[in-house]
């Protein structure tokens, strides 16, 4: 099975092809801008590595896996305006990964406790989260949430919490220090690595896969101004 993961949602950018359990090609950038101008290229580098004896790499694929959010407004729009064109290129499937969740699957899986808690940045005073199980089934929703509300929120769960994510380090202050929640090792952001394997993964267990539509959990930082003109 080929799948091709995209991410752009968050701070960095990254393209990677997965066979079978395995990463072919892989492309990874922090950057807070420019994703537009950078994803496709990654993508055709990606799959000219991934599958050299083909002209046209992606009518190889299966499934085409895109970080649907929580995240930045722009950078979702352009990975999933990037992934539906390709779907409808090549008529390959479309899958949805959240964020989080594609997070959580780059954390080692002896290194997740008994509450692994993704916690990603939203450049504002809340904080992303969702707190996982170590074979990684949801424990809560997904949330926008200020960091002592989620401290508040842990507490009443388990022992041995494991904080990752680029905000991870915001929820570890602001809960007590009797807590004893430890920072873990992983991935700060989103990486296509683990978008495509959490989708192939999906898929090859259910035959389904997480619709590719934007997951926001808040409104935009930007509002249009409307103008009143007096007669």
């Amino acid at each position: 099975m080929n799948v091709l993961g995209l991410d752009c949602a968050t701070s960095a950018c990254s393209v990677a092809w997965w066979r079978d359990g395995r990463i072919l090609a892989h492309r990874f950038a922090g950057m807070s801008r420019g994703q537009a101008e950078a994803l496709m290229p990654m993508a055709l580098t990606v799959g000219a590595e991934a599958m050299p004896e083909h002209r046209q790499p992606f009518d190889e694929l299966d499934l085409i896996a895109v970080t649907v959010g929580p995240g930045a407004f722009t950078g979702l729009r352009i990975g999933l305006a990037a992934a539906r064109g390709l779907s409808l290129a090549t008529g390959v499937a479309l899958a949805g990964v959240t964020t989080l969740e594609a997070v959580a699957a780059g954390v080692p899986a002896g290194e997740r406790g008994q509450c692994l808690v993704v916690a990603l940045e939203t450049k504002r005073s809340d904080v992303y989260w969702q707190a996982f199980e170590p074979g990684l089934a949801p424990l809560t929703e997904a949330g926008a949430d200020l960091p002592d509300a989620i401290a508040a929120a842990l507490a009443e769960r388990r022992s041995d919490v494991v904080l990752v994510g680029d905000a991870a380090n915001r929820i570890g202050l602001a809960a007590s220090p009797e807590a004893g929640y430890r920072l873990g090792p992983g991935p700060g952001v989103p990486d296509a690595a683990h978008v495509a394997a959490c989708a192939a993964e999906r898929w090859l267990k259910s035959g389904t896969s997480l619709a590719a539509d934007p997951i926001y959990l808040r409104a935009p930082d930007v509002t249009l101004k409307v103008s009143r003109r007096t007669p």
